[in-house]
């Protein structure tokens, strides 16, 4: 139910000191809620289009439910968050779309009031059975009674006024959504920092929170994976729209959507790693900074006098950073542009220690105080070379001597304010975000097998024929080269070179610079123990490694033998001098994407689970502290969806120290684009840690007869993903029905499709997003739920389901990938391609997908008890309503010109159609949340 204190703004202290909240009036928020007052100014209601009348219904909904407090108190928080969502961001959309009917803007105007009959006829068409080709041809037939569009150039043109049109309404969703962040999430709900806080403190259990809170931390990766890639200048539109949208400027929102529709989206060329990693820097120094910042203020206010002086600036949250340093498959990183984007992230860090320190001026203008920081603020640089005349170390040591000045010369006068600047420096030091260096294992061999081509005495004659220990010893034991020669091949010598470029980082931007590498793909012990033996022979590290070798488990087999490969290591003397070197501390990365990819849905996820529990086991038998590393991408499909569930749910019999996550494309500017945003997910990860660590849940911990039911599911569900995965129809569908093949040239991102150059597209050589993509643009979602039905129909047939029905009450581990596959399928709208069920090739195929879906979605509510999917999590399903209404035209354009493309072999025509699909998958991809 409703915390009725909490909406008259009577909060606890509590909340207040760990959540900056304050405090706002009922009559505040019902102010706040008034959607008209927000176009028209006044409580008169504005002319609106006839299209939108039904929005006033919902409106009317939210006023009732706000100014009548009997019934105020008997809804629930969800039910109000849904109603602010009506009328902020759905009725506002509805408002705000109408001026885009008045751009000026050649055949805008046209082209706006034909769309929302042209949703209404893609609907009605798709759902009668129509393929998107004859919805396509009829919307002409009916609604070109003057034959404007009188040849099939004029019909596509008009469909790219379209696309263009569609991609800029979602971006007005999405700036909706992100300037009412605060109204349409429960910010202070049970996932909360603050509830979860005020929950142990009844437990009596602060002293475990201290000791969790002065270990535990957060690191979020920020990758370049192409699943989003607006040029700079739409950005800079869209945070403008954001604040134009927070102040109800609607002269501001209006010239701003009249600015967007005359700026280009889509991009002539494909990004560069360097423009990937400038765009991403963006989101560092204007959200991230001040957002970690932030946080760490608060949390250390619950620590408060206990928490032991020498971890005062203990990192509670960390940043990561992929750009220039992800080599897998992807040829155009290269070391200068590693080296290059770690200026780049050290100018950007000083800058914004520059832009801090200036601040803190303003107020600590006290004798000896503001010397000592204008001198810090020389030692930073200047805008001429942002480049520290000072190491860390010494930093660190003129802080804390400012900082007792402070306190005993000015009695801790806006101590708070440079205490939050020191703690940044501590947390950020030069580098802002750590770059990861990651490579393919298959490319590293090479790398490795090259070098020992060149030094052939290096390692035994007979090394191949050695058992496994004896080579890790070997490996192990390597020492620097006197000259370290060049490669032949262009690739493997940059991997080679690879290890001098992070030394070079880590001489100026510290040594959390770059520090670790990634082993993608990572087969075995002998992968990780050559990438650490290239990083002793290259020189500069013998001895005393400061680098940490990660391996990447991906596929499914690679994840049931992780444990025995990390044994092997663990158990190796050498490898243990090594881990004493790195605090004994072994991170271990699990890939989500390519799991599902390889092994379906619930086998992946289950697969992983256990591979962290045998990882978990096998590294306390060695005292070694496993960290793990989660390669998550933005949809439940790629490991995203509800990321609190999900680390929640994580027992005691998995590691938890740190939560390690990557985070991508859509994922980064709808789960941290704007500050409200970026807190409350930071802090979501955070709470998620520290409940599994503090406080006790039986649904957290699987008993066996819950294993052997997830075991049984799993093995049904990966068996009936496998045999679906090796049907013979499977890669021929998705390259001819989908847009797959197109997804290279949709310029969203720099790195390839495809692992391998040239020949054809493969399954093995695939990468996980544009596969996962690819049946996204279907609308049929397959590897977030395909296998799951199958397995639960089978307990149906033999009786069992209230088992499923169980499980999903008791484990909170199923219960996180239930919710998160039905957001998957909340996805999915068969009707798009029901067509495919007349098509003699792939009809069958087709049906068996759906059949799949159907039994899914029919099964899931059962043991759910719920009426529709995501019935408990109504913002995201109106959310997702909202946005799949929005894209239904773009989509079936894109299945109108996959249709027509193979008809039609006229040249000039051919080239259209395949432009019309390239721009309505970058469109898609691009303006879409977790599309792909």
């Amino acid at each position: 139910m409703i915390n009725i204190k909490r909406i008259l703004g009577k909060r606890t202290d509590l909340l207040h000191f760990i959540n900056g909240s304050s405090q706002q009036s009922l009559q505040q928020y019902q102010k706040a809620s008034q959607g008209l007052q927000f176009l028209s100014g006044q409580s008169k209601q504005p002319k609106i289009h006839n299209q939108n009348f039904y929005q006033f219904s919902a409106m009317k909904r939210t006023f009732d439910l706000l100014n009548d407090q009997k019934k105020l108190k008997s809804v629930t928080n969800k039910e109000i968050l849904l109603a602010n969502f009506e009328s902020r961001v759905q009725l506002r959309y509805q408002l705000l779309n109408s001026l885009f009917q008045t751009l000026p803007v050649d055949q805008i105007n046209e082209t706006s009031m034909l769309i929302p009959i042209l949703t209404h006829a893609c609907q009605k068409g798709l759902e009668s059975g129509l393929s998107p080709e004859e919805v396509i041809d009829k919307f002409f037939k009916e609604y070109d009674q003057n034959q404007i569009y009188n040849t099939e150039q004029k019909k596509i043109d008009f469909l790219f006024r379209v696309v263009q049109f569609v991609e800029r309404q979602v971006v007005l969703v999405d700036a909706l959504e992100d300037a009412n962040y605060s109204q349409i999430n429960d910010l202070h709900g049970p996932e909360s920092l603050g509830n979860l806080i005020e929950r142990i403190r009844r437990h009596n259990l602060d002293d475990e929170l201290l000791k969790q809170l002065s270990r535990f931390a957060v690191r979020v990766v920020l990758t370049a994976h192409p699943t989003q890639f607006y040029p700079k200048q739409v950005l800079s539109i869209i945070n403008d729209l954001n604040e134009a949208i927070q102040s109800n400027d609607i002269t501001q929102i209006q010239y701003l959507l009249w600015q967007l529709a005359k700026t280009p989206f889509f991009q002539r060329e494909k990004p560069t790693p360097l423009d990937e990693a400038q765009f991403l820097i963006q989101y560092l120094e204007n959200v991230f900074y001040d957002a970690v910042g932030t946080l760490q203020d608060r949390l250390r206010k619950v620590l408060g006098s206990k928490f032991d002086k020498q971890k005062e600036f203990h990192k509670f949250y960390t940043l990561g950073f992929w750009p220039g340093g992800d080599r897998d498959g992807n040829p155009f990183v290269r070391v200068e542009t590693t080296k290059k984007v770690a200026k780049l992230l050290r100018t950007s860090i000083l800058k914004c220690y520059i832009r801090d320190v200036r601040q803190v001026k303003k107020r600590l203008s006290f004798k000896g105080i503001y010397e000592l920081l204008e001198e810090i603020e020389n030692d930073f640089g200047s805008n001429f070379s942002y480049k520290p005349s000072v190491s860390l170390e010494q930093l660190y040591e003129k802080l804390d001597f400012i900082r007792q000045k402070i306190i005993t010369d000015h009695n801790g006068l806006f101590l708070p304010i440079f205490e939050n600047f020191q703690r940044k420096v501590h947390t950020f030091g030069y580098h802002f975000a750590s770059i990861d260096i990651r490579q393919d294992s298959r490319v590293l061999d090479k790398t490795f097998k090259a070098l020992q081509e060149k030094v052939p005495y290096m390692l035994p004659y007979n090394f191949e024929e050695l058992p496994v220990q004896q080579k890790l010893d070997l490996l192990l034991s390597l020492k620097p080269l006197n000259t370290v020669p060049q490669l032949d091949d262009e690739v493997l010598n940059d991997t080679l070179q690879t290890f001098n470029a992070m030394r070079e980082i880590q001489e100026e931007n510290g040594e959390f610079g770059s520090y670790r590498f990634i082993i993608s793909n990572c087969r075995g012990p002998l992968d990780v123990a050559k990438v650490y033996a290239m990083s002793q022979l290259t020189g500069g590290w013998s001895g005393n490694s400061k680098i940490d070798v990660v391996p990447l488990f991906e596929t499914i087999d690679d994840l049931k033998s992780a444990d025995k490969s990390m044994k092997e290591l663990f158990s190796n003397g050498i490898y243990q001098k090594h881990l004493k070197f790195r605090k004994m501390r072994q991170t271990i990365m699990c890939g989500f994407s390519d799991g599902t990819k390889d092994g379906g849905y619930l086998g992946a996820n289950w697969g992983i689970y256990q591979a962290k529990e045998n990882l978990s086991k096998i590294s306390r038998d060695y005292g070694v502290e496993a960290i793990f590393f989660d390669g998550r991408g933005g949809p439940p499909a790629r490991g995203g969806g509800n990321k609190h569930l999900y680390y929640a749910s994580q027992g005691p019999t998995i590691e938890n120290h740190e939560i390690q996550i990557t985070i991508q494309g859509q994922t980064i500017s709808s789960n941290f684009g704007v500050t409200d945003s970026c807190l409350h997910n930071l802090e979501l990860l955070m709470s998620a840690g520290l409940q599994n660590n503090v406080l006790e849940d039986p649904k957290r911990v699987l008993t066996q007869s819950q294993r052997d039911l997830l075991n049984e599911l799993s093995e049904v569900s990966l068996k009936s993903y496998l045999e679906f995965k090796n049907h013979p129809k499977f890669m021929p569908y998705l390259l001819e029905k989908s847009p797959l093949k197109y997804y290279g040239e949709a310029n969203i991102g720099s790195r390839p499709a495809k692992r391998s150059a040239g020949g054809e597209m493969k399954f093995e050589d695939l990468r996980a997003i544009p596969f996962v993509g690819a049946w996204s643009q279907l609308k049929q979602n397959v590897p977030g739920f395909y296998g799951l039905g199958t397995a639960l129909k089978k307990l149906e047939a033999e009786g069992r389901l209230n088992e499923a029905a169980d499980l999903y009450k008791d484990s909170l581990f199923f219960k996180a990938l239930v919710q998160n596959s039905m957001m998957s399928m909340c996805k999915t709208y068969f009707p798009l391609t029901h067509y495919m069920l007349k098509d003699k090739q792939y009809s069958e195929f087709w049906n068996q997908i759906y059949n799949e879906f159907q039994e899914t979605e029919r099964l899931l509510l059962l043991i759910t008890e719920q009426k529709q999917l995501l019935d408990n999590e109504p913002v995201i399903k109106q959310s997702i309503k909202l946005r799949e209404q929005i894209v239904l035209p773009l989509l079936t354009i894109q299945q109108f010109a996959l249709q027509r493309i193979n008809k039609d072999h006229q040249e000039d025509l051919h080239k259209s159609y395949q432009n019309l699909i390239i721009r309505s998958l970058f469109g898609s991809i691009n303006a879409t949340r977790n599309a792909a």
